[in-house]
């Protein structure tokens, strides 16, 4: 079979375009519960869009309830709650630590970040400093430390 230019330059592009097409195709759906009055939430739904995950969001006017039904621990909560690929996510999760998440897929039921912590994703304020917070894992024993962030940026030990 004869190769001319043309055909070249197409396969070539979609030689260069397809990892990045197959990665946004093979990341799980993230189902993000909110208050339908809460703001903050939509911010991190953005910023996980951003980071290439699917987003579908539900105004659920009970979220406690919702948290409850879930196993989400009291002492972790936060205002919205999100499910992805069989684990829970609860409050303002970092992009990166979602991706280790699902990379490392260890024996939890999921990760929270409590609170509402300054410049956390979706609760970044111009000219506030972002806090160093912790993201926790929960759901087989007492909570522990997963990943240490400040504002979007992890953190090491």
């Amino acid at each position: 079979m004869k190769i001319d230019r043309r055909r070249l330059l197409l396969l070539t592009g979609a030689v260069l375009i397809a990892p990045t097409g197959a990665r946004a195709v093979n990341r799980p759906l993230v189902t993000i519960y909110k208050d339908p009055s809460c703001g903050c939430c939509g911010a991190w739904a953005e910023h996980i869009k951003k980071a290439g995950f699917p987003t579908k969001i539900i105004e659920e006017a009970d979220i406690s309830a919702l948290k409850e039904r879930l196993g989400v621990p009291s002492a972790v909560q936060s205002c919205h709650t999100a499910e992805v690929d069989g684990y829970i996510l609860e409050g303002h999760v970092p992009a990166q630590a979602l991706e280790h998440l699902l990379a490392t897929r260890p024996s939890i039921r999921g990760l929270a970040v409590p609170g509402m912590p300054a410049g956390s994703p979706g609760m970044e304020v111009t000219g506030t400093e972002p806090a160093t917070y912790d993201v926790m894992a929960f759901g087989t024993a007492a909570p522990t430390m997963f990943m240490r962030f400040r504002g979007a940026s992890p953190v090491r030990n």
